[in-house]
């Protein structure tokens, strides 16, 4: 390209607080239209906002988990500007004075590491929703749902150091995954929790002076965000390959397209009048506060992933994969606690439990029918020679659809595993006496027929035989 990409991006993340910022109104997601309100959401006349304590915990959280520093003198602003769905006429925010600064992530792509700075994490409330319908009686209407009106919401503005979409998605997926590990936000895309306005520009390859950006608002899916940053990169690079100006707007995207199209010319700091909000106070950070909530942080998913290499030997790609989550980290590390074997649980975890879960129409991990306690009994049985590994699979899956426990499942159906030699020798000379073509190949050098042996016993046992003594056997007979 004859164009450096230069992106920067803002990250709405919707928190968790049972109750909105600045009143005592739900923030349950899903219900009925304008049903969550009260005077100070409907932006009233005289009605008074109510700082939400938890939500300046959540903000430190978010901070001290982003290498932020701690603004200890906290101060709200009003953001002015007008919205149909922005009853008071402004929003209260942050400018001058926001809660974190100067933080950072490392990401990884293409198997480098790069730095991406965090310019500030600020408070504020969200606007409501409008839903455009189409209404047979009246026409075309669009409608306001002020359910969402001074829900609490926390800024994440990067500095403008991703230098492609890869680079953009990489950092969103990490600080997705640590908003939800932080327990802040359920981080549910699709319900616009997790949203993200992307800043994109592009200048001369060699050059140190950004181009004039576009802004790219609203996009709460990962495959979008990327669509239409790829999009803004060709729709920029022909306007300046045609020798034009790039114009310095918030565009939308539209995902049934792929294109973004103009939806107003953007605004700067000046234009939205930013001054100190007269009904609240400043919010003083205590030293102690701050500390508190350090010692309560969880262990971070990168923190996680090095100590599963390091502490519990497993390979680097497994620790990635059952990081991922808190929750299926949790229960990893429970199961752990009760069979003491890591790499084992790991491959059930990722093996049988994920593929359940998948085919179970992506069950979240926390609703898993096979608790951590019920795995580590089934995987103790196989330990001890009960049940073999292929029987286990079985019995996992009748736990599965059952909830029982693994031995009740092996008593019922008679899974116990055959370890009697003379049993499994009968059932050797059986297999050997029915194919003595295959023996012959064996002796004759062809030791890949092996394999075919020990299938037949273990069909002529119906999975029951203890694979160890099988193979011993049929070593011994057939070297003899």
């Amino acid at each position: 390209m004859k164009y450096q990409v230069v992106i920067g991006l803002e990250v709405h993340t919707q928190l968790t607080t049972n109750t909105k910022i600045f009143c005592g109104c739900s923030t349950k997601f899903g219900s009925e239209p304008n049903s969550q309100t009260c005077p100070v959401c409907l932006g009233f006349p005289g009605a008074l906002p109510v700082l939400n304590r938890q939500v300046v915990e959540y903000a430190i959280r978010a901070g001290l988990a982003t290498n932020c520093s701690i603004t200890q003198r906290n101060v709200f602003a009003r953001k002015n500007y007008f919205y149909p769905d922005l009853p008071k006429g402004y929003q209260i925010s942050q400018f001058d004075l926001p809660i974190c600064q100067h933080g950072h992530l490392d990401i990884e792509v293409e198997g480098e590491t790069k730095r991406i700075g965090i310019t500030r994490i600020h408070m504020e409330e969200d606007a409501g929703k409008l839903v455009h319908a189409d209404i047979s009686e009246v026409g075309d209407d669009s409608c306001v749902d002020l359910n969402r009106a001074c829900t609490p919401l926390l800024e994440i503005v990067s500095e403008p150091d991703m230098r492609s979409p890869d680079e953009a998605i990489a950092y969103l997926k990490k600080l997705h995954q640590i908003v939800m590990y932080l327990g802040i936000c359920d981080g549910n895309l699709e319900e616009g929790s997790f949203r993200c306005d992307a800043n994109v520009s592009l200048m001369p390859v060699g050059s140190t002076v950004f181009g004039t950006r576009a802004e790219l608002k609203n996009i709460n899916s990962f495959k979008f965000i990327k669509q239409a940053i790829e999009y803004e990169i060709e729709r920029q690079a022909e306007i300046l390959d045609d020798g034009g100006k790039v114009i310095q707007e918030t565009r939308l995207f539209d995902p049934n397209t792929g294109t973004t199209r103009s939806m107003r010319g953007k605004e700067e700091a000046h234009d939205y009048r930013y001054f100190p909000d007269p009904d609240l106070v400043p919010v003083l950070i205590a030293d102690q506060w701050i500390e508190d909530v350090r010692a309560e942080l969880p262990e971070l998913p990168e923190a996680k992933r090095a100590r599963y290499v390091t502490e519990l030997g497993l390979p680097e790609y497994d620790a990635e994969v059952l990081a991922s989550s808190r929750e299926l980290a949790q229960y990893y590390e429970e199961t752990v606690a009760l069979f003491p074997q890591a790499k084992i649980v790991s491959n059930w975890v990722m093996g049988e439990v994920a593929r359940a879960l998948n085919d179970d129409n992506n069950r979240s991990i926390t609703d898993c029918p096979v608790t951590p306690a019920l795995l580590a009994d089934l995987l103790k049985l196989m330990e001890k020679g009960t049940i073999s590994g292929k029987i286990a699979k079985t019995v996992f899956d009748e736990m599965y659809k059952t909830g029982k426990a693994p031995e009740r499942i092996v008593e019922e159906k008679g899974l116990v595993q055959v370890s009697d030699t003379g049993a499994i020798e009968a059932m050797v000379d059986e297999v050997l006496n029915n194919n003595p073509g295959q023996v012959e190949q064996y002796r004759g050098g062809k030791e890949t027929v092996f394999g075919f042996f020990v299938g037949q016993v273990m069909r002529a046992s119906k999975g029951k035989a203890n694979p160890a003594v099988v193979n011993e056997l049929l070593l011994k007979k057939l070297k003899a």
